[in-house]
């Protein structure tokens, strides 16, 4: 009977491929935490600052240019913080590596033993940690993303890209800001006021929906939460916005 063949896949000497892991999400990037947290913040500002002008009962213009004015403004405004946050982690995280990887070139050795005495400290034997570090060490680049990932934690391929975070803050921001101001398009007053609290309140379940299915908890809590964290503001805004216009 002849040997059953062997597949080269499976040699001793054959690289082992990484096993897919589809079922994760690429949650690294500023991108998705942007664009979540965006509409969130779009939608309880604008809300707020929509039912605190109409509180004082000003025409239908005056409170649809102030709701513009908080969707330009909280687009831009939160664009220009992501991006900035963002580009400051990523060169702070870039210094941090050009340190790592000039400590390569100046004193291999000692990084190398680094690198064991981490592999130890997860229970790693001896002349194994040994043959890890001293593999790891002959390919500079190689070297350079295990440090960064062993000793400060980066993963040199994903700092993130503060373009991308910038821009779907925008996106998202004026997404959520503009859907309680789309009544003051069609009309005003009393009417408009009750379209926005109705939009406000489906549009903060919708919301908190989403963020469940994000991250994985309760719907009816992350709901609960986005409408009560809509609400409160919107409440006291417009209270103070009747108390200012019966003032006036």
């Amino acid at each position: 009977m002849d040997p059953l063949p062997q597949d080269s896949e499976h040699t001793a000497d054959a690289p082992v491929p990484p096993l897919p892991e589809s079922h994760h999400r690429n949650i690294q990037g500023g991108a998705a935490r942007a664009a979540v947290f965006g509409v969130s913040d779009g939608l309880v500002s604008n809300v707020a600052l929509i039912l605190g002008v109409a509180g004082a009962h000003p025409a239908a213009a005056v409170v649809r240019l102030a709701g513009l004015a908080g969707l330009i403004g909280g687009s831009v405004s939160m664009a220009a913080g992501e991006y900035i946050s963002m580009t400051a982690q990523a060169e702070l995280l870039e210094r941090e590596l050009e340190m790592e990887r000039i400590e390569l070139r100046r004193r291999p050795e000692s990084e190398r033993r680094e690198l064991i005495q981490i592999y130890r400290s997860r229970g790693i034997e001896q002349a194994t940690a040994e043959e890890l570090a001293t593999t790891m060490m002959r390919n500079p680049e190689l070297a350079l993303e295990t440090h960064a990932r062993e000793e400060l934690g980066i993963d040199p391929s994903s700092l993130g890209s503060p373009v991308a975070a910038a821009v779907s803050s925008f996106l998202s921001f004026a997404a959520g800001a503009v859907v309680p101001l789309l009544p003051w398009f069609l009309g005003g007053g009393s009417a408009a006021i009750i379209a926005t609290v109705v939009i406000g309140i489906v549009a903060s379940l919708a919301v908190g929906a989403a963020l469940a299915g994000f991250t994985g908890r309760s719907f009816a809590r992350s709901a609960a939460r986005q409408l009560l964290v809509s609400a409160v503001p919107a409440a006291v805004t417009y209270a103070l916005g009747s108390l200012v216009g019966v003032g006036v």
